[in-house]
C-alpha cells in the first residue's frame, strides 16, 4: 500500500475492482426481494432470496461478489469511505456487504451501492491528480538508434555505465560512416568534421544546413565544434575510464545528450572537397 494514493494505475484499477463488486452485488441482488419494509425494517435481514430461485445460479452469483469484494478490499481505506452504525463503529461497505443477508443488517444494500459509487468517483479523481504531479518521463526507447540500438541490452540489464559507453560509441559510428577518412583518435575525429577549414580531399566537413552567412547556422556550427568533441570528452571518455557505476538518471541523461548530438549529425549536410578543388555540397 505504499504509495498507493500517488500510483494513477494503481487507483484505476482498483477503480475498476469496485466497479466490478459494485456490478456482482447488484446482479446478486436481482435474485433477492427485500424482507421487510415495515417497523421491523433493521431487524430482519435487509434481502432474501426470491421463492423459485435456482440454488445454481445463486451459489454462483455470492461467489462472483466474493471474489470481486476481495479484489476491491483495499478501496475503502484508500478512499476514506465508511458508514457509522450506532453501537458498532466504522464500517466497512464492501467488507460488511454479506451482512444484508443476515438478522440486524449492518448496512443496507442501497447503502453498498452508494458507498461504491462514491469510491469510485474518489478513487479516478486521485488517479487523475497523481497524473498531475507525476514528474515527466523519458521513453529512452524512441532515442537515436545509433545510439539506443547498442545501450539498450545493457541499460535493461542495469549497467548504466556500459550503456552510455556504448552509446557514445554508437554516435562515434555514426560520424565515421558520413564522413569516413583515415583512422583518427575519436576526439580528433570530431575536431575534423566540425573544423571551420574548408573540406580537403578525404576530410570532408560537416556543416548545419542552411545558408552559411545566417546567424542562426553560423551559431550552430560555432555550437557543433565546441559541443561534438566535449561531448566526447565529458561522457564517453568518463564513462569508459571512470570509477564506480551510475545511476539511472545519471545515464539516462548522458544518454539524451549523445541521442540529440546523433540527430544533429543526421541533419548537417556533408561538404566535400571536389577534384577540382572547390567544395561542393552532397546530400
Amino acid at each position: 500500500m505504499a504509495d498507493a494514493d500517488r500510483n494513477p494505475t494503481y487507483l484505476r484499477t482498483l477503480a475498476g475492482d469496485v466497479a466490478e463488486f459494485r456490478a456482482a452485488f447488484v446482479s446478486f441482488l436481482e435474485l433477492h426481494t427485500p424482507t421487510w419494509t415495515g417497523t421491523g425494517r433493521g431487524m430482519f435481514p435487509a434481502v432474501s432470496p426470491l421463492d423459485d430461485v435456482d440454488q445454481a445460479d445463486l451459489n454462483e452469483r455470492r461467489a462472483r461478489v466474493s471474489t470481486a469484494a476481495g479484489r476491491a478490499r483495499r478501496a475503502p481505506a484508500l478512499t476514506g469511505v465508511r458508514f457509522g452504525v450506532a453501537g458498532f463503529g466504522e464500517v466497512d461497505p464492501i467488507a460488511a456487504w454479506g451482512t444484508v443477508l443476515q438478522p440486524k443488517p449492518l448496512l443496507e444494500p442501497e447503502n453498498i451501492i452508494d458507498a461504491c459509487d462514491q469510491m469510485i468517483g474518489s478513487l479516478e479523481d486521485m488517479a487523475a491528480q497523481a497524473e498531475a504531479d507525476l514528474p515527466p518521463t523519458v521513453d529512452v526507447a524512441q532515442m537515436h538508434p545509433a545510439v539506443w540500438g547498442l545501450a539498450a541490452r545493457l541499460w535493461r540489464d542495469g549497467h548504466y555505465r556500459q550503456a552510455v559507453q556504448a552509446g557514445a560509441d554508437g554516435v562515434v559510428q555514426l560520424l565515421k560512416s558520413r564522413v569516413g577518412g583515415p583512422e583518427l583518435d575519436d576526439t580528433a575525429r570530431w575536431n575534423q568534421a566540425f573544423s571551420e577549414k574548408d573540406p580537403e580531399p578525404g576530410r570532408p566537413r560537416l556543416r548545419w544546413p542552411g545558408d552559411q552567412t545566417d546567424r542562426t547556422v553560423v551559431s550552430m556550427n560555432d555550437g557543433l565544434r565546441r559541443f561534438a568533441p566535449g561531448t566526447q570528452m565529458t561522457i564517453r571518455n568518463p564513462a569508459t575510464h571512470g570509477p564506480g557505476e551510475m545511476t539511472q538518471q545519471e545515464a539516462v541523461e548522458r544518454l539524451s545528450v549523445l541521442s540529440l548530438l546523433a540527430r544533429w549529425v543526421d541533419q548537417c549536410d556533408l561538404i566535400e572537397a571536389p577534384d577540382t578543388g572547390k567544395a561542393h555540397l552532397r546530400d
